[in-house]
């Protein structure tokens, strides 16, 4: 293993840290310069929050959590720094860092991903493993969560042609355990992605957190087969949040598990049959260049000091129902600097939780 900078342990610590998500990991780098200049400020900022200072993830935790990247012979990919996938770059909250495990090139190439029911019909599975394959043999990456059902079909369909998985846990943790040998696989002849360390264990509260990777890495999304409040409906709604095209397989009316896809039709997504279909679908956003999504910080203009007042105001606009940032900034009557900054201090302070689409809560 190559011996990492300073400066990639420094992010690996300030991405391990208690209380550091994506959004507040950038609007650290935007107010402090470095991530060892935000990890030093974060202590006296989580006091302004009238909270307890975060845990921060030590040198050595990090140092030995490299080395067992490298042990499993995985890599990270820095956001900003070398090969990470541009089209996820573009996302509001992208990951600050991806450990990623066999052919890095397919994050280089065009991608699809594909996503439905972990109790599929057979029909369905027969279906999701076909289009993968179309796809595959059409030049395109095919994207999925590993997951039991129409994830598993769409990862057999394209392993000879080439598939990412995207884990919920640590890149070493087989879930589902049937699963076991098709990771392998795919780590050896394909992709597999994951934000966690090495050796976590999937919980509920990561897989929405991988579902914005799975949409974020590629063009479009098709749901094949998904009941209505599913996670595949999550990844569809994370699709076209950032700009992605959502496309759905249609199915019986009579069937619970098609009524996620019937209804996404019914609210604007492509309806496809075939792999020309999606292709057609996704073929003028391969044409146009994103643009980056700007992120809920203004570093150009950061107050160098908060008062109380205005602490008190923000946070007397807050309670247990997710608010979205740009009204709590109307109704404090007060730059949005100094909202932004007062939400940092009450997250790192353990005391506020950040919700999809700018929206944040008090944690009760």
């Amino acid at each position: 293993m190559a011996e990492p900078s300073e400066d990639q342990i420094a992010r690996l610590r300030l991405i391990r840290s208690d209380n550091v998500g994506p959004i507040t990991y950038f609007q650290l780098l935007a107010r402090f310069g470095s991530p060892s200049a935000a990890l030093a400020a974060i202590p006296d900022l989580a006091a302004r929050g009238r909270g307890r200072a975060p845990k921060l993830a030590s040198r050595a935790a990090v140092e030995r959590e490299m080395e067992t990247v490298d042990r499993l012979g995985a890599r990270y990919l820095f956001l900003g720094r070398g090969a990470y996938p541009p089209l996820l770059a573009e996302i509001e909250t992208a990951p600050p860092a991806l450990i990623v495990k066999g052919h890095a090139s397919l994050l280089e190439k065009p991608g699809i991903a594909l996503v439905g029911a972990r109790n599929a019909s057979a029909a369905a599975c027969r279906f999701a493993r076909g289009l993968a394959q179309k796809l595959g043999e059409a030049g395109q990456v095919v994207v999925s969560g590993l997951a039991r059902g129409i994830d598993t079909a769409a990862h057999d369909g394209a392993l000879e042609t080439g598939t990412i998985a995207v884990v919920a846990g640590g890149i070493d943790v087989f879930y589902p355990p049937e699963n076991e040998a098709r990771q392998r696989a795919i780590g050896g002849r394909g992709l597999l992605v994951s934000e966690q360390p090495p050796g976590m264990e999937p919980r509920a509260r990561h897989f929405p957190y991988r579902n914005r990777i799975i949409a974020g890495l590629t063009h479009g999304t098709v749901v094949i087969e998904a009941a209505p409040r599913s996670g595949s409906l999550i990844t569809a709604r994370l699709a076209a949040e950032s700009g992605r095209e959502v496309m759905a397989v249609p199915g019986s009316p009579l069937d619970p598990r098609a009524q996620g896809c019937n209804q996404l039709i019914r609210d604007g997504a492509t309806l496809v049959q075939t792999a020309d279909d999606v292709l057609e679908a996704v073929s003028p956003l391969r044409l146009r260049p994103f643009r980056q999504k700007e992120l809920d910080y203004a570093p150009a203009d950061v107050p160098s000091e908060v008062g109380d007042d205005a602490r008190d105001a923000v946070a007397a606009l807050l309670n247990g129902t997710p608010v979205p940032v740009d009204e709590l900034v109307r109704q404090a009557g007060l730059p949005p600097a100094t909202v932004q900054t007062v939400l940092l201090e009450l997250e790192l302070a353990g005391r506020l939780e950040r919700h999809a689409g700018g929206r944040v809560s008090l944690i009760a």
